[in-house]
């Protein structure tokens, strides 16, 4: 568009961009880490996050699978101190003993969707489904964890991935 500048990024490769300054009028990006919104499907509980997650990983646990109602559950870890949310009160939580220790999702009431859970020994720390996250949130999964349990026809690639059993 005549008159116009826009930022312009040229690709290096699936997760990196770069933004050239040539461009007339650039302003360097804030150093903040913006903030990221999830919520449940009907919206009636909401979250908003800053700071970077303590991981972003893909689960094939007989939990996770339960949970997402899937093959498996894709999750973004954040400190508590970076999470916000809004109708908290709302969110039906239940508890059980999982592989990976002592757990609680919440979910919400309403549309039934999980909203984050925390188990230990993470309880200083809220876990987020993917899906609930905007789109455009940029959140690229570097962990797979629980692969002796992946459903044979699941195939989880990257070079930077980490994969566990």
């Amino acid at each position: 568009m005549k008159g116009r500048t826009s930022p312009t990024f040229v690709m290096l490769n699936l997760f990196q961009q770069v933004q050239l300054d040539e461009i007339k009028g650039y302003r360097a990006p804030m150093t903040e880490t913006p903030t990221r919104h999830a919520s449940c499907r009907c919206g009636q509980i909401r979250i908003a996050r800053t700071g970077e997650p303590i991981r972003v990983s893909v689960c094939h646990c007989r939990e996770c699978k339960a949970w997402s109602g899937s093959a498996l559950v894709a999750q973004v870890r954040f400190p508590e101190e970076q999470v916000r949310t809004e109708g908290e009160a709302q969110a039906k939580m239940w508890q059980y003993t999982g592989d990976s220790g002592n757990t609680a999702d919440f979910f919400c009431p309403t549309c039934g969707s999980g909203v984050w859970y925390r188990a230990q020994p993470y309880h200083d720390a809220y876990t987020i489904p993917l899906g609930n996250f905007e789109p455009g949130h940029g959140f690229v999964s570097d962990y797979s964890v629980y692969e002796e349990r992946r459903e044979p026809w699941v195939s989880i690639t990257g070079e930077a991935i980490d994969h566990y059993d």
